[in-house]
């Protein structure tokens, strides 16, 4: 069952995302849904501090996929933006199946082309540009506790 959040300010989907981060291992998938200003590149900041890798995290628009690698000894973040992709070709390109396992990969503009990626996955759905509702819904076995433990 998806769960839901009202996220009055930016801060607050940072915070968010922060809660996200630490949270997430090695393997895990996130996959951003949300009209332009919606909020993905600021939860994926967050989703980077409770990371705890190296910044700044700003969109990867225009070179499609950046790295962040860890500060703490944890995974690197695999940032993506698919907003420019063609289709699957076009993210079967980037290859993200060879660092899948060992990195947390957040594909932004995701929904139809990253779910294949991997079996158990998060699709965040993000809606609204001041105040924020976002819509959590794990895939596979692994989100059965996440989901319940971000609903605090």
């Amino acid at each position: 069952m998806p769960s839901a959040h009202l996220l009055p300010t930016a801060e607050d989907t940072r915070a968010w995302g922060q809660a996200l981060g630490r949270a997430l291992r090695a393997g895990d998938l996130v996959v951003l849904t949300g009209g332009l200003g919606a909020g993905k590149t600021t939860l994926t900041q967050g989703i980077g501090e409770g990371l705890g890798v190296r910044g700044p995290i700003t969109s990867p628009t225009f070179v499609i996929a950046r790295v962040h690698p860890s500060l703490v000894g944890g995974p690197p973040l695999v940032h993506v933006d698919a907003y420019r992709l063609g289709g699957l070709d076009e993210l079967d390109a980037l290859d993200l199946d060879e660092s899948l396992e060992d990195c947390v990969t957040v594909v932004e503009w995701g929904h139809g082309l990253a779910e294949g990626l991997a079996d158990d996955y998060v699709e965040i759905t993000l809606a609204g540009e001041t105040e924020r509702r976002v819509v959590l819904e794990g895939h596979g076995r692994r989100w059965v506790g996440v989901e319940a433990a971000l609903s605090d």
